[in-house]
């Protein structure tokens, strides 16, 4: 036997919430299989099974917080043979209790034989399953929308099946191989894990014969909507709760179907639009107190960032200090050579490189800004991993920029670029996120004209940056206009004095005024 334990969680975080058991007590389980999810406050994490064996028994329940090596279950070597042929054959049966009422109804006539040519195929050695791939870090279910493939239709290896949505994109089932739909194990609207088999193909020639039948059955469901439009199930779950009319609504779902995102939107604008119509009714029918507001439950991932920000406020003497730079010269140098730049590297030259750049120099001058308190000692960093602060819909990743100080402004430009599209498709990893020194956030990017960043503990500075604005400013005795930005410093008053803040902020500015500076290293 083998306790199930919960692992090292990364630098700074001490414990996680149990998330959903991807297995049951008695479930048999192989090597590598995840068997839960621990949510921190920066990523999900996947407790794997690190043998074949049994689950025999589950300690840590869902929604229970646990420290790290906290016990989580118990993994049995052996025995596990009987239990997953017992669960595979239900699920099939249960699963194929789920098709649409439309295919159920068009197979009524001729009910016995069809489950019997159908409990054939299913064991058939040329029989290939169609399984939900892996969905993105924290992604662990999603709704099976539109087929794009009938029963009986021929189809080739990776042509896409069917679309589930999940909560950030619709990710297309490919087929595993050359063949013709066997059998649709899951109807649209249901809501499918990964891995879970949705179809099966049966390889080689179809045998079109015996499913002629079932095709026209499909198609009433594709136009399931009266009015012909397009839409994902829970967007038209969403239309039907909030009243939206889906047929003024623009899809921008692959064909022009309308998606989750779409039906939000809409039912936001309808709800702030001036309703015109409305107005004459609004005396005769009082308005219901569960519409004046609404309630929503705190997902476990914000409840601790909202804990562990506070006990930052709560640990450190976090002051905040301000200046302003003169953007003229990045931004002279950006448009005199920005079309060489990305014709060499592919990529735009942007803000956030120089301030990286800046952000390093100032710390090899000031490093008690780049050192950390632990316990009763001081540990200086003699590295320089920046933190780049990424807002997402499921909250605010600090995705790590290594060993800055030995990269190019061009190398910086092109990792900003990966963590931010792997932070906003929910793909990064606990690695990406842990051991960074110092923390860069861009609030500008919003329209934020000043702000006080919070620490990013256990890190003693953030650097703020804000909108670029031009300004009446005074230059060489002289009222001219130039594009200035607010900069913030928040740090932790306990190991960096006020004269080191200041000093730090002064030296970016310098640096961001007069670019030179990195390049000379002074």
């Amino acid at each position: 036997m083998t306790d199930i334990t919960v692992p090292q969680l990364g630098e700074s975080v001490s414990e996680a919430t149990v998330g959903k058991w991807s297995f049951a007590a008695g479930d048999a389980v192989k090597k590598d299989d995840v068997l839960v999810e621990l949510e921190t406050d920066k990523v999900a994490v996947e407790v794997r099974a690190e043998s074949d064996g049994v689950l025999s028994e589950i300690t840590a329940k869902e929604g229970e917080t646990v420290e790290i090596g906290a016990k989580l279950g118990v993994l049995s070597s052996g025995g596990g043979e009987a239990k997953p042929a017992n669960k595979d054959e239900p699920k099939s049966e249960a699963k194929a209790e789920l098709k649409p009422e439309s295919e159920a109804k068009a197979e009524a006539k001729p009910a016995a034989p069809a489950p019997e040519k159908k409990a054939e195929t299913a064991s058939g050695d040329d029989i290939a399953d169609a399984a939900i791939p892996e969905m993105g870090e924290s992604v662990t279910e999603g709704t099976v929308g539109a087929w794009m493939v009938d029963i009986g239709e021929a189809v080739k290896k990776d042509q896409p099946l069917v679309e589930i949505e999940t909560d950030k994109v619709a990710v297309e089932v490919p087929s595993p191989a050359d063949g013709v739909v066997e059998e649709r194990l899951a109807a649209e609207g249901d809501v499918v894990k990964p891995g879970d088999v949705i179809a099966r193909i049966r390889m080689g020639v179809a045998k079109t014969e015996p499913k002629e039948a079932p095709k026209p059955a499909a198609k009433p469901a594709e136009s399931k909507p009266a009015d012909g439009v397009k839409a994902m199930p829970s967007a038209a779950r969403i239309a039907e709760e909030k009243g939206v009319d889906l047929s003024k609504v623009e899809g921008t779902g692959k064909d022009g179907r309308v998606t989750k995102g779409d039906a939000l939107k809409a039912a936001e604008s309808f709800r702030d639009a001036p309703a015109a119509e409305a107005k004459p009714a609004a005396p005769s029918a009082p308005r219901a107190d569960d519409a004046r507001e609404e309630r929503v439950r705190m997902t476990r991932l914000r409840q601790t960032i909202a804990r562990r920000l506070k006990e930052a406020q709560n640990t450190a003497a976090m002051l905040t200090t301000f200046n302003e730079a003169d953007m003229s010269a990045i931004m002279a140098a950006r448009k005199t050579h920005q079309d060489a730049f990305v014709d060499k590297h592919g990529v735009k030259l942007g803000f956030m490189s120089f301030f990286v750049k800046a952000c390093v120099a100032a710390l090899k001058e000031i490093p008690a800004v780049n050192a950390e308190i632990d316990g009763e000692d001081i540990v200086y960093k003699n590295f320089y991993d920046i933190g780049v602060a990424v807002g997402t819909d499921k909250g605010l990743v600090v995705p790590v920029l290594r060993d800055c100080d030995g990269k190019s402004l061009a190398q910086i430009e092109k990792d900003i670029i990966d963590l931010g599209k792997r932070a906003r498709d929910g793909k990064l990893s606990i690695e990406d996120m842990q051991g960074a020194t110092f923390t860069i956030s861009n609030g500008g990017v919003y329209g934020s004209l000043l702000s006080t960043p919070i620490l990013n503990a256990p890190q003693s500075g953030i650097l703020g940056m804000h909108k670029i604005q031009e300004r009446p400013v005074a230059v060489d005795g002289q009222v001219v206009v130039r594009p200035m930005m607010y900069l913030a410093l928040s740090y932790d008053h306990r190991i960096v004095d006020g004269k080191e803040a200041v000093t730090f902020l002064v030296r970016v500015k310098e640096c961001l005024e007069d670019p030179q500076r990195l390049l000379f290293e002074i």
